[in-house]
């Protein structure tokens, strides 16, 4: 993940929109349940701090799978490891 993008999802005022989920109510009781022991003021911020390591999960192996693919491509164009690892450190360490 970019930095300026990693920078813009630790601001704790960025902004919000209200979402309207269905959820069976054992699973509702069980995150109010669970949110006090784990240190969340509620239930909510419990549901968003789940879908947000989800989805950092799956955009970290989506990303990951399309740079596997480009290596690949460019390995079977040609392109020698050398070449290849220099520019993923330069992209890696700036």
């Amino acid at each position: 993940m970019k930095i300026e993008t990693l920078k813009r999802r630790l601001n704790k005022n960025r902004p919000m929109t209200m979402v309207t989920i269905r959820m069976p109510e054992d699973v509702v009781e069980d995150l109010k349940r669970i949110a006090p022991i784990l240190g969340f003021s509620g239930y909510q911020p419990l549901i968003r701090a789940y879908i947000g390591q989800g989805l950092r999960a799956d955009l970290e192996r989506l990303e990951n799978s399309t740079v596997d693919a480009l290596i690949a491509s460019l390995k079977r164009r040609g392109v020698s490891d050398d070449v290849i690892n220099e520019a993923l450190s330069e992209v890696v360490h700036g």
